[in-house]
């Protein structure tokens, strides 16, 4: 995956086209990263032994920028986002896009690392719900939970001020959620990454992750104990409907 450092300034992006793109930009990004994730994942949790090699390649990779592993250049959704770039480069952030599907990907092999009972990309899991999740598994209370240490590492991906901080920050959560074996939407956080590194989208990115946690709150609270579990964990749907995936991966609200 050939890319240069990301710059992650406010120049503009450019528009596509009048009538040549209907599909934004953070959609196929995200559908790049389902897409190729749909692939691997079942075979990995059949032990077919090129997925099990694949994932241990992209493990070397998780909260890194995709330049400083090259032994990765070309490998982990890279096939299909091509594809589904081809005619776009125009108006179409490459370089972001590539960043995205990678540090995605990468997070995914290092939460999926040893797990053969469930797939660790579920589409019914976003990153603010996991951790709300995750505080509640380990036992805290609803009056602890703002409070909780969970919720400050999800703050401190919130207000990074560069990629690479955002990298290291979601591998440290991602690592905590392979020990409690609950799941994430990957595709869904590929779409996020991409809009978080084109600067005037990043603070609706980062209201995203807030509304996600405290929309996780309110559909327990809602819920109880009739919550029906997600694959992989113990959890709800705790997606809001507005930011609920449609029939095709990436489809999710793009933010205020």
């Amino acid at each position: 995956m050939t890319t240069a450092p990301t710059t992650t300034g406010a120049g503009a992006s450019p528009p596509p086209p009048p009538g040549s793109e209907k599909v934004p930009a953070h959609r196929l990004v995200a559908r790049a990263t389902g897409t190729y994730i749909a692939r691997i994942q079942p075979q990995y949790l059949s032990d077919v032994p090129s997925a099990v090699a694949e994932l241990a390649r992209l493990r070397r990779g998780a909260g890194k920028r995709a330049h400083q592993v090259p032994d990765l250049w070309g490998v982990g959704g890279t096939e299909e986002l091509t594809q589904l770039l081809d005619g776009r480069q125009g108006f179409f952030r490459a370089e972001y896009a590539e960043e995205a599907v990678f540090l995605a990907v990468t997070l995914w092999a290092l939460h999926q690392q040893s797990g053969r009972d469930h797939g660790m990309h579920d589409r019914r899991q976003n990153l603010g719900g996991a951790v709300r999740t995750l505080i509640r598994k380990q036992g805290a209370v609803s009056a602890d939970e703002e409070d909780s240490p969970l919720r400050k590492r999800l703050v401190r991906v919130g207000t990074a001020e560069s990629l690479d901080s955002v990298a290291v920050r979601l591998r440290e959560i991602v690592l905590l959620l392979r020990g409690a074996k609950l799941p994430l939407d990957y595709a869904r956080l590929a779409g996020q990454l991409y809009r978080w590194q084109y600067r005037p989208d990043r603070a609706g990115v980062q209201r995203e992750w807030g509304r996600e946690f405290h929309l996780a709150a309110t559909s327990a609270t809602s819920a109880g104990t009739k919550a029906k579990p997600a694959s992989g964990g113990e959890t709800g749907d705790a997606i809001d409907r507005m930011l609920a995936p449609d029939e095709e991966y990436g489809g999710y609200a793009a933010g205020e």
